[in-house]
């Protein structure tokens, strides 16, 4: 009976932060003006918003043209069971106007506080809402219980942020992301297909066989130049030849950085991991054009080749300073996402650990079980039921060796190849003929009117200040990751 009670007086809770988020604004007009209700709370954005059972201020932030918000909302740590405790889960909201559409971007992350616009916000000039992943830092349920972190769970966080604005936001909604965020709007997508009126997916990789990593090898045998290729190689190699005098600069950097091993194992397994992702890291983040500027192998100084291997791949990642607040992505790779493994074979009888799965990078005291069926139930479902989805990947990016397809079951829907582009490739980077396209799709799905979408343009000037890179949501952290 105890039981009983408490579920019941919780899912009242929680279920008044969806309903009655609402309340105020159910009669909302089509144009966005405030109800009689809603003036009892007042009529600005922030009153309106704040309104909503669940959500708090952190803080606002001035932007010339909008209102932003970096907000809290009370979140459920198990949306099955929703009495078993809650956590504070953060968001901003980048406010144009409630007659605008809006954009739902997710990183697959942490968030960032700064006032940002990505690509279909600007081309749709509307509104953004941006969610933190469940479990990164500070949005992790305490204690966490990392069995709660899913692909599931996390877009059932974005279906219940979507059903509270969406009655204060009443046009049209798109969600969008790049690389795991990419990856988070298609999965968003595939269980709660009802919510957005479209998607655009940018580099978002799609590991469907865990244990199938060909396309990789397929990708670096082909990618570039070969005289680019082999330069890079022979600086990899090199870098496992002087494995002796190199290591003993990386002890005397963890020495004096206090960085430690513990989750990876050993200075040795993070120095193999660093100087494996540097070709990885190399066509993820750089190109071509920058080939040029890696050194000789046959000439470089055992600082140079080291320098090298620091400036794209990253000696401080695989320290547990640098893995910890990439735990919930790792945790992820580990039990759902999978993570890609490929053939060096440059590096024969030089590796000693080759690629290392993800659950190396996961703490020990943190479980983890593979569950191969989540990746295939999503690959099958958009090939089957994609609509209005659009897929963005850059020809010269890693991660695009393995993208999402579609199938005959496809409507409206689209896959398009920025041509040499790295993992910031966008829909200006495509070819004239398919950024037209898909610039006027996605204004289409906007609900813009017709002769506006029809002319395949961005409705918003670019800012500099505001309108962020791809790659810079992806923070050129290294580390094989999304």
């Amino acid at each position: 009976m105890r039981k009983s009670l408490i579920w019941l007086t919780s899912l009242t809770v929680l279920i008044g932060t969806v309903g009655a988020s609402g309340a105020a604004t159910a009669a909302e007009s089509a144009t966005g003006s405030p109800t009689v209700a809603e003036s009892a709370v007042g009529t600005d954005i922030k009153d309106r918003i704040l309104a909503i059972p669940g959500m708090s201020l952190i803080e606002e932030k001035p932007y010339a043209g909008y209102r932003y918000f970096v907000l809290e909302y009370t979140q459920p740590v198990d949306h099955r069971r929703p009495w078993k405790g809650t956590f504070k889960q953060r968001l901003s909201l980048l406010h144009k106007d409630t007659d605008r559409p809006t954009v739902f971007h997710t990183s697959g992350y942490g968030l960032s506080t700064t006032p940002s616009r990505r690509e279909p916000t600007r081309i749709i000039d509307g509104n953004q809402v941006s969610m933190e992943y469940r479990f990164f830092t500070p949005s992790r349920p305490q204690p966490a219980d990392w069995s709660k972190l899913d692909i599931w769970q996390a877009a059932s966080d974005q279906h219940r942020i979507f059903t509270a604005l969406k009655k204060i936001y009443g046009q049209k909604w798109l969600s969008t992301g790049a690389s795991k965020g990419g990856m988070t709007a298609t999965y968003y997508e595939r269980f709660y297909p009802r919510d957005m009126d479209g998607v655009v997916a940018y580099v978002a990789p799609n590991d469907v066989n865990n244990k199938e990593d060909s396309a990789y090898d397929r990708f670096f045998e082909n990618v570039g130049t070969k005289e680019c290729r082999d330069r890079l190689n022979a600086l990899q190699r090199e870098a496992l030849v002087r494995r002796a005098p190199l290591q003993k600069k990386y002890k005397e950097w963890a020495a004096a950085e206090g960085a430690t091993f513990n989750t990876v194992g050993s200075l040795d397994k993070a120095y193999e991991a660093v100087v494996l992702d540097f070709v990885w890291g190399f066509w993820q983040y750089y190109g071509e054009d920058v080939c040029g500027s890696v050194p000789d192998a046959r000439t470089a100084s055992d600082d140079e080749v080291y320098e090298t291997i620091d400036a794209y791949s990253g000696w401080s990642f695989y320290t547990d300073q640098g893995l910890d607040p990439y735990t919930p992505y790792y945790y992820q790779a580990a039990t759902e996402l999978g993570s890609p493994s490929i053939k060096l074979p440059h590096l024969e009888g030089l590796t000693r650990y080759g690629y290392q799965p993800a659950r190396n990078f996961v703490p020990r005291e943190i479980p983890t079980t593979f569950k191969p069926s989540a990746m295939r139930d999503v690959d099958r479902w958009v090939r089957g039921n994609a609509n209005r989805m659009l897929f963005v990947y850059g020809g010269n990016d890693p991660w695009g060796a393995e993208p999402f397809r579609l199938g005959k079951g496809a409507r409206d829907s689209y896959v398009f190849t920025a041509p040499g582009a790295n993992h910031g490739a966008q829909v200006e980077g495509l070819v004239e003929a398919e950024r037209a396209k898909a610039t006027a799709r996605i204004l289409d799905w906007a609900g813009v009117d017709a002769p506006a979408a029809a002319a395949g343009q961005p409705l918003a000037r670019f800012d500099a200040r505001l309108d962020k890179p791809a790659d810079d949501e992806l923070n050129r952290e290294r580390g094989v990751r999304p």
